[in-house]
């Protein structure tokens, strides 16, 4: 009990210090990264583009990520969060971020890490962000950003195992303006050890706004929405048309027929009732929606961006039926 509270008062210490001093962001504002973000998005709304353009708010993020390799460190390596964690992102510098290498983080940062590192906590999970908007960001801004320490928790016993939550504050500045705050949460946690559970898929979560999907997927069917009023077709379901502000609506059986527009491919962590690595795709369905779901069919080193793909349904553990999507020629 004395070896932990002297570690939480070592941790506490923390709090206060900056993660990252004068970060700055390594592309100012553009509107070709706008672009890419709503199409991955599927987000259609105008404010984001023509001569008026401002990026969607929840972009603030992504101006101050270092993209790969991520951050240096600022003494021996240590583990750490994510590297699109605004508490990884930028150094103090003095000099344009396009031509500095691999931004560092800050000995404070690298100490908090290395004490739950010895303490066991070798493992980190990001758990959440909040992000408040103060200011648009318009193509053209040149960001500028800091973070701090803001807080660590006690220690907590959650399902993944034992650790402390670890938050960090990001102030996020474009022409030397605060545009916003983003508050990023990890868990750095010594890992449970516990017996197998039974191989049980995870099940969806059913509300009323998507009963009738799933009710359609047992009968395999893929049902998408259709807005009564513009004819918008529109899914994930809704209660509303982001078209129109419509409330009523019907359903259009999908055809079934699609291309993959993204995909990632699944290798860790491994779950039993999954068997990574397995290939998860962004489908653009013929009905001019997207969905995402397992590729199947095909090695997952085989999926690429383009290839068509073809509904069928499986069925897993307890009646489960779940929509899936086989690659190769339509």
């Amino acid at each position: 009990m004395a070896d932990d509270d002297e570690l939480f008062a070592r941790l506490k210490a923390c709090e206060g210090r900056p993660a990252t001093l004068a970060g700055t962001g390594k592309d100012p504002v553009n509107l070709p990264m706008i672009r890419h973000w709503c199409e991955a998005l599927g987000d259609t709304n105008p404010a984001y583009t023509g001569p008026d353009a401002v990026a969607p708010p929840t972009m603030l993020q992504a101006w101050t990520m270092t993209g790969y390799p991520g951050p240096a460190t600022s003494g021996p390596a240590t583990s750490g969060p994510a590297t699109s964690g605004p508490a990884t992102s930028g150094p103090a510098t003095s000099t344009p971020a396009a031509s500095a290498g691999p931004p560092a983080r800050t000995p404070a940062y690298d100490e908090l890490l290395r004490l739950l590192d010895e303490a066991g906590c070798t493992s980190v999970v990001a758990t959440d962000c909040e992000q408040e908007y103060l200011r648009p960001l318009r193509p053209g801004d040149e960001i500028t950003f800091d973070t701090v320490i803001e807080s660590v928790s006690a220690r907590k016993t959650t399902r993944l195992g034992t650790g402390y939550f670890v938050t960090t504050r990001t102030r996020v500045h474009a022409g030397g303006e605060l545009a916003g705050t983003h508050r990023f949460r990890i868990l750095k946690y010594a890992p449970a050890r516990r017996q197998t559970p039974a191989a049980i898929r995870p099940r969806p979560v059913v509300s009323r706004d998507n009963a009738g999907f799933w009710e359609g997927v047992r009968r395999h069917e893929l049902l998408i929405q259709r807005c009564s009023g513009c004819r918008a077709p529109r899914f994930p379901w809704l209660p509303g048309c982001p078209a129109c502000g419509g409330l009523d609506w019907d359903t259009v059986r999908a055809s079934g027929h699609g291309t993959v527009h993204s995909y990632v491919v699944m290798h860790h962590p491994p779950f039993p009732a999954f068997d990574p690595p397995y290939a998860v795709g962004l489908i653009d369905l013929a009905e001019g929606v997207r969905i995402v779901s397992n590729v199947v069919g095909v090695p997952y080193d085989k999926v690429r961006i383009g290839m068509p793909v073809r509904l069928e349904f499986r069925s897993y553990d307890d009646g489960l039926v779940l929509p899936v999507f086989r690659g190769g020629p339509s």
